[in-house]
């Protein structure tokens, strides 16, 4: 097992050293920030109601993440040329290598986000264009992690025994859902046939890959809790990791029932119709006692001194979906209570973004966030 330090543990409140480069310790959970930032503009178009400044400020949100991502890629560029054994050391880590899925979601969170609002700022082509090849660009990487990282696990990383499980572990096999998600955004602009049907069901199928990987991970997750007891307070915020799949799943669902018609013969449209529903309720009821129990377990960690960590992004992106999956369900089913949960838990994930943002910033001048971890 690599020895490198965990970049999820708390830093302390010091200056990076002047001789030592800031993107040393510039790790993959920093593409947290991107997704955590773009989910916003997706979860708010999403909303059962409509507003100009709601508008102007998901615009703003979307192209806030689309900065960070361009800032992002070349810096972790440099990480890699410039710290090449701090890179490798990540990747043998096993509570860091999985953060390499965050890289997939976040080319995959804004170029959603693109469709959802920058036709207006780009132009419907060149939104479309856009959104085409970083859904494509990122469907390509999440695959990549979804197999690299659970291939590092079984022969190189070091698992100290099932109370090691973790919710990062969820992350790689996530992405796929994501593409599931955001790839019926681009069904309707394909040709009519073959085309349209087979990214339909090739979503699908990205629907059943992450599920049923995230059903073998979700048991020893749980089981982790429950014999080894609560995780150490700067890991605390990775609980909300596991809502990720429950509420970006739902999401996918009530997506493709709603451009399956277009996509695929009556009978099949309206089974994926109904599947939306009968899946996409008893999912998103798991979710909300999920989340239940991870508040309640932050509150814990937080009364005990939790500190900031980058972990902190945990609270944003997969309340996202849960927004999204819940909008989804309000428009297939016309429940209104449906429609305010959504609403609900968007200001619950505006909430969480305002204050990890500012902290986020303020770590990040200070040079704590970017510090060699202790």
């Amino acid at each position: 097992m690599a020895t490198t330090a965990n970049p999820l543990a708390p830093t302390p409140a010091l200056p990076a050293s002047p001789r030592t480069s800031p993107l040393r310790h510039l790790g993959p959970n920093w593409y947290a920030t991107v997704m955590g930032t773009a989910i916003l503009a997706t979860a708010g178009t999403a909303l059962p109601y409509r507003s100009p400044v709601l508008h102007t400020a998901l615009t703003c949100a979307w192209a806030l993440a689309a900065v960070v991502l361009v800032t992002l890629l070349p810096a972790r560029a440099a990480h890699w040329h410039h710290h090449r054994d701090q890179a490798r050391a990540h990747l043998l880590d096993p509570a860091v290598a999985p953060f390499y899925g965050c890289l997939a979601m976040a080319v995959l969170a804004v170029g959603g986000s693109t469709m959802a609002v920058g036709q207006d700022v780009l132009g419907p082509d060149a939104a479309l264009a856009v959104a085409s090849v970083l859904w494509v660009t990122g469907t390509a990487l999440g695959l990549l992690a979804a197999l690299a990282i659970p291939y590092l696990m079984v022969v190189r990383h070091r698992i100290e025994g099932p109370g090691s499980a973790s919710p990062v572990w969820l992350l790689p096999v996530v992405a796929p859902m994501v593409s599931a998600a955001l790839g019926p955004q681009l069904i309707p602009h394909l040709p009519q046939g073959q085309l349209r049907t087979s990214m339909l069901l090739a979503c699908y199928a990205l629907f059943g890959l992450s599920l049923l990987a995230t059903l073998l991970l979700l048991p020893l997750i749980f089981a982790r809790l429950i014999v080894h007891g609560p995780l150490p307070l700067a890991l605390t915020p990775t609980l909300f990791l596991v809502l990720g799949p429950l509420g970006q799943s739902t999401t996918a669902v009530n997506q493709l029932a709603d451009v399956a018609p277009g996509a695929i013969g009556a009978t099949y449209a309206h089974g994926f119709q109904a599947f939306a529903v009968v899946y996409g309720v008893p999912v998103l009821g798991f979710a909300l006692l999920w989340l239940l129990l991870a508040v309640a377990l932050v509150v814990r960690a937080a009364r005990a001194g939790m500190p900031f960590a980058m972990t902190w992004w945990g609270f944003t992106f997969p309340v996202g979906t849960c927004v999204t999956g819940a909008a989804g369900l309000a428009r297939h089913t016309g429940l209104e209570a449906l429609g305010w949960l959504a609403t609900g838990l968007f200001v619950l994930l505006v909430a969480a973004w305002a204050v990890t943002a500012v902290r986020t910033v303020r770590g990040l001048f200070s040079g704590a966030l970017l510090a060699a971890p202790r």
